[in-house]
């Protein structure tokens, strides 16, 4: 199984006041991300609206973004990269937007609830 996660969608399940300063919310879901794939040996890519500055680069999983910000950009880029994917139906999206849903199900894909999945990623 390879996941897909819509960042902001995961990191927003929490009113943790990460939107005081986003970017420092992005390197915590990153550092969770790597920290389960690592224990798990999942394959995981997680897609941002716009790019990290400064970057954040990993070893473990890939961080990726929409080459264009804009509002539900990282959506139509989770999207564009599972019609691009030969096996759309091995990949799970993380997410908990339901429009985004409805597309990765059109798109032959599954998909994670984020809530549930950042429990899971904040036990490990």
């Amino acid at each position: 199984m390879r996941w897909l996660v819509d960042g902001m969608n995961v990191i927003g399940t929490r009113p943790d006041a990460w939107w005081r300063d986003r970017h420092a919310a992005m390197v915590r879901l990153v550092d969770m991300l790597e920290r389960w794939a690592a224990a798990s040996g999942a394959d995981v890519m997680v897609v941002f609206e716009q790019p990290p500055s400064p970057p954040i680069r990993s070893t473990v999983i890939e961080v990726t973004h929409a080459p264009r910000a804009r509002r539900d950009s990282a959506d139509d880029e989770i999207i564009r990269l599972l019609r691009a994917d030969e096996e759309p139906a091995s990949i799970r999206v993380v997410t908990s937007d339901l429009w985004l849903s409805d597309r990765v199900h059109a798109a032959g894909a599954t998909v994670e609830p984020a809530a549930p999945f950042r429990t899971l990623l904040e036990g490990e």
